[in-house]
């Protein structure tokens, strides 16, 4: 039966066929990952409305349809290593053009009309169900990674002239990075304290403490790799601007935030502040006439 639909449409709908089917095995992979019960069969159900999404696109397309391999195992390592929340909306992100295609089929067809309300209803489902420690600590990891950027950028950009001498620089840099972690975890500790459980509370001094510590060896590995304390600088600078686009848009997916404003605003206080700690650092070496 054609139903009607061009060839067109119908090469939209493999597509979207191909999507529900990969997608139905993603669910069930993701489903065995919950140790929430509850959590773990919402996803079985929708793993299993995917499969039956296949099911009905096959009616109008005709074709059995094999699951893309390569996206299973891509979201699956995904939701692995950044949790299943952001796993699972950058997947659903991908989704948009099925939906699209189902909501104007739906205005001619019933089939597609339920297809695209089931769809809509998932989201809904994953915002409420999923949680995940690492995003409830969200706060304290972006005070961590905040302070690291703009403490350490800035240190390390007024050492730069001041030292001219990349191990120097990396050796101030890192003590100046853990002592200033150390100190971060525990004023987010005795903060989060007054508002929080014990428990709690040092799991996010202990979010904020990775986070800093983890930012400060990627800032500083540039001046243990490069002897040009000029190019050390350069690469941390892009390092520090890779770290900010990267966490920001982690954020944006998984807590569903504009990644644009979060990311130039930033980039702009880290790289500000790096440009008057360049230029406080070179004032500095010249006015003390230090000569290392």
């Amino acid at each position: 039966m054609s139903y009607g639909l061009d060839a067109h449409t119908i090469k939209s709908l493999k597509k979207a066929q191909k999507n529900e089917i990969t997608e139905h095995y993603i669910y069930l992979k993701l489903s065995s990952f919950k140790k929430n019960r509850q959590n773990s069969q919402i996803l079985q159900q929708i793993a299993q409305d995917e499969l039956y999404h296949h099911n009905a696109l096959k009616k109008f397309t005709g074709t059995d349809i094999k699951p893309n391999i390569f996206k299973i195992y891509f979201y699956t390592f995904i939701s692995v290593i950044f949790g299943i929340t952001f796993g699972i909306k950058l997947m659903e992100r991908g989704e948009r053009n099925s939906e699209k295609l189902y909501g104007e089929l739906g205005q001619k067809i019933e089939e597609f009309k339920k297809i695209a309300n089931e769809e809509d209803r998932h989201e809904k489902e994953l915002v409420g169900i999923i949680e995940e420690e690492r995003l409830q600590f969200v706060g304290s990891m972006v005070l961590g990674l905040n302070d690291a950027l703009v403490e350490l950028t800035g240190t390390l950009a007024g050492l730069t002239f001041a030292l001219k001498n990349t191990r120097l620089i990396a050796l101030s840099g890192l003590i100046t990075g853990i002592a200033a972690s150390l100190s971060m975890s525990a004023s987010e500790y005795l903060s989060a304290r007054t508002e929080q459980d014990s428990s709690r509370a040092l799991k996010s001094s202990i979010y904020t403490g990775v986070t800093y510590i983890i930012t400060v060896v990627f800032l500083v590995l540039p001046y243990l790799l490069f002897s040009n304390y000029v190019l050390s600088l350069a690469v941390t600078i892009i390092v520090a601007i890779i770290i900010i686009l990267v966490f920001n848009f982690y954020i944006s997916v998984a807590k569903d935030l504009s990644f644009g404003q979060r990311f130039f605003e930033m980039a702009g206080i880290s790289l500000g502040v790096a440009v008057i700690s360049f230029i406080i650092g070179y004032l500095v070496r010249l006015f003390l006439g230090v000569d290392i």
